[in-house]
């Protein structure tokens, strides 16, 4: 894969009446849990008034049984032919084409494999699995809670998520507090986790995102939280903004929350990954 170009959006000073950021999370019914066309996603960006989207629906993995959240294998050259037709129907707005790709020990070669068959914008590396086969996230699995120690959940998946950006694989980290979805918190500080995490997507220049699917679930909060993205800024990592529609209606949704959070973590810019360009800029 190569990262076509990176550009800096300024965020200086937010109000209500900015422009908002790219949306870069967005899922289509291939997934199996999502609905709408991406051409009616796209529709309703252009109503909205977003500058850029990007497709970034649940990766295949190399055995088609892990789950039933996610495309099939034989769905990949589905998928990219459906973000084409929105592209095709929609000229005035850029879309993105991306992948949000599941981190599991082992399927590096996997990931490696996908990344050559289309000319991809962006992957979002993210962890739904802390071991075997438990999706911690998955609401048809939430009683599995229960027999595991929160404190032990945060730490693996840190460890995982900590692997996922040190892996150089994906250019953006999804959610990066993911376990907190059901309001399932750490009961100690886990200020050092974060920082591994973060000095991990520093050394590889891997970007955060701002999902506010949070706020539509339990925890009522954006991922990540305000203290690791008052890491993140000193670190040197930077950010990018998502929505994680699985409807049109939740495109573009909360994006302004996400900017008045990235401003009070102290950023002024963040992330576009444009398939036009075929260097990185920096900015």
């Amino acid at each position: 894969m190569s990262i076509k170009s990176l550009h800096s959006v300024r965020l200086n000073g937010y109000s209500p009446l900015m422009s908002l950021p790219a949306d870069y999370h967005m899922h289509t019914p291939l997934c199996r849990h999502a609905k709408g066309e991406p051409t009616e996603y796209a529709a309703r960006a252009l109503e909205l008034g977003l500058p850029e989207i990007g497709f970034s629906d649940h990766s295949p993995v190399e055995h088609d049984d892990q789950d039933d959240w996610r495309m099939l294998a034989c769905e990949l050259k589905e998928y990219v032919a459906k973000v084409e037709h929105a592209r095709e129907a929609h000229p005035s707005l850029p879309i993105r084409l991306g992948l949000e790709v599941d981190f599991i020990p082992g399927h590096e070669p996997w990931i490696k494999e996908m990344a050559r068959r289309h000319n991809w914008d962006y992957f979002i590396g993210s962890v739904h699995y802390v071991s075997g086969k438990w999706d911690f996230d998955n609401p048809k699995r939430l009683a599995e809670w229960a027999e595991h120690d929160v404190d032990e959940v945060w730490t693996d998946y840190f460890t995982r998520l900590t692997n996922a950006a040190a892996s150089g694989l994906f250019q953006i980290i999804g959610h990066p507090d993911l376990p907190k979805k059901f309001n399932h918190r750490p009961t100690r500080d886990i200020t050092g986790l974060y920082l591994n995490f973060l000095a991990a997507c520093e050394s590889t220049g891997t970007c955060i995102e701002l999902n506010t699917a949070g706020l539509r679930k339990d925890c009522a909060e954006i991922y990540p939280n305000i203290e690791l993205l008052k890491l993140a800024k000193p670190a040197n990592v930077q950010i990018t903004f998502g929505s994680d529609a699985h409807t049109t209606q939740e495109v573009g949704m909360n994006l302004e929350d996400a900017m008045i959070l990235a401003h009070e973590g102290g950023f002024k810019e963040c992330c576009r990954f444009n398939c036009l360009e075929k260097n990185v800029v920096r900015f």
